[in-house]
């Protein structure tokens, strides 16, 4: 792939430039290690380094061309430099550019919200290949180019990575795209210069202050996704959210309200549960679903409305959802042969673990007793770490606080920040236990037929990561092993 500098330099504001604007690009980076001759070098101010501290090693490597914010005190000969009042913003206009475009050759469509993004992306991917389309997948479990897996690092990736996924499934016959859109993506401009057909909001709940330091930052970085939306685009909300008509307050897109309890475009209502599955009406049609929870059923109307928006018919659609499948790692149920069922969820915020609690209560009814494994991410928000211990005793019969991914944190560190948010009586519940896997051992050893065993945290994840290192870690492995299926 090549493209000339100055083609790419019409996307962007330029404030200055020095050296010859009609070259060769063959490549462009903002990793400096990733550099190859030819390429241009973007820097960005990164939250854990900048990439303008990089630029002679980038040039070392053969970078022709540099934008950065921040004008270099020396110029290697030969080398084209150019000034952008931000780079973090160009890079994504200058990716796209040189990946052709690949938004106005496939329909890409967002999700964003705390919960649920990963399963109505997934979902919305799965059904669209049902009804016969070539598409393509970013997501937190994985990326696809139609059935062809590429692995994810972050929610969203660097806008570099992006476009040059979203050109790979345009050059492949992609028509349509669905990416789960984190407000990291948001805030560092990784969407900057893609066309989005449309935007999903689910909810919005206290996640990422580590990052967004504010509630209403991280609600903003939300709604900028909406803000951004063209005309033409539809924005699908959902009204059971109190951020749910904010977030499409400055939209030009035209807006569809999904909810569960309120007027709206898209209603839905259960009729029937169990643990194997449910019946709902949906608008006014019935269709049985192997899903559980009535956050599922919030995250199924979500993915019908957005299909209807995208012009598919009301009867097609809920024939697909009966035939989709629940996504790795979100309310994944296992059952011994004695008669425990545990399940396994990626609910790592004190919200999504109340949601998951309450549809196991529901269903149990309790014919059985809640036994619950979690822990909290090091170098995450601390703030939500008591509040997830409260959520997990007030809902389960029994608690084990353990490790999740602690990162450069200790892992006894993470747990007493936990059980400080308990008062006396509350640790009557509780014990805990370091190792995860023997945290998952003996929580299911202590199940009795009956009972449910809720491992929460880590969903789809294969690994723990501890010191910066990922060692191999299955919550499903573990529960089978004890289950010996």
């Amino acid at each position: 792939m090549m493209m000339e500098l100055d083609i790419l330099l019409k996307s962007v504001s330029v404030v200055r430039v020095t050296g010859d604007t009609v070259r060769n690009i063959t490549g462009i980076n903002m990793d400096s290690r990733l550099v190859q001759p030819g390429d241009l070098f973007v820097a960005v101010k990164g939250t854990q380094a900048d990439g303008h501290a990089y630029i002679g090693k980038a040039v070392e490597k053969g970078a022709v061309a540099v934008v950065c914010e921040v004008w270099p005190e020396v110029q290697a000969e030969g080398v084209t430099y150019v000034q952008v009042k931000d780079s973090e913003s160009a890079v994504g206009r200058l990716a796209t550019v040189f990946y052709g475009d690949p938004t106005s050759k496939l329909q890409l469509i967002g999700v964003t919200g705390t919960n649920g993004k990963t399963t109505i992306a997934t979902l919305l991917y799965n059904m669209f290949r049902v009804f016969g389309y070539k598409c393509g997948l970013c997501s937190t479990v994985c990326n696809y180019i139609d059935d062809e897996a590429v692995p994810t690092e972050h929610t969203t990736p660097d806008p570099i990575t992006l476009n040059r996924l979203l050109g790979r499934m345009a050059d492949e016959g992609c028509k349509y795209a669905f990416m789960e859109v984190s407000s990291h993506a948001v805030a560092q401009h990784r969407i900057a210069g893609l066309k989005f057909a449309g935007g999903i909001f689910t909810n919005l709940t206290r996640d990422h202050l580590d990052y967004h330091k504010t509630f209403e930052n991280y609600r903003d970085a939300k709604k900028a996704f909406f803000d951004g939306l063209p005309k033409g685009a539809f924005a699908v909300t959902n009204v059971d959210d109190r951020n749910g008509m904010i977030m499409v307050q400055n939209t030009k897109a035209v807006v569809k309200t999904y909810s569960l309890r309120a007027a709206a475009d898209f209603k839905a209502k259960v009729s029937e549960e169990s643990f194997e599955g449910m019946c709902l009406d949906v608008n006014g049609k019935e269709v049985s679903v192997p899903f559980i929870g009535r956050f599922n059923v919030s995250n199924l109307l979500a993915v019908y409305a957005a299909a209807v928006c995208m012009g598919r018919g009301a009867e097609d659609v809920l024939v697909a959802l009966s035939t989709l499948r629940p996504v790795n790692g979100r309310f994944e149920t296992i059952r011994s042969r004695e008669g425990v069922t545990a399940i396994v969820d990626y609910a790592h915020t004190p919200d999504a673990l109340v949601n998951v609690l309450s549809t196991v209560n529901e269903i149990l009814k309790r014919r059985g007793e809640v036994i619950t494994v979690c822990g909290a991410g090091g170098n995450r928000d601390k703030g939500k770490r008591p509040i997830m211990a409260q959520e997990a005793v007030k809902n389960s019969d029994r608690v084990i606080i353990t490790s999740d991914n602690p990162r450069f944190e200790e892992p006894q560190e993470i747990i007493n920040d936990m059980l400080a948010g308990l008062d006396k009586e509350q640790m009557r519940k509780v014990i805990s236990i370091v190792d995860r896997k023997e945290a998952i051992r003996t929580a299911c050893m202590m199940a009795r037929p009956g009972d449910v065993v809720l491992v929460a945290g880590k969903g789809h994840e294969d690994y723990q990561e501890v010191k910066g290192v990922k060692h191999h870690f299955d919550d499903h492995e573990v529960i089978k092993g004890v289950f010996g299926i």
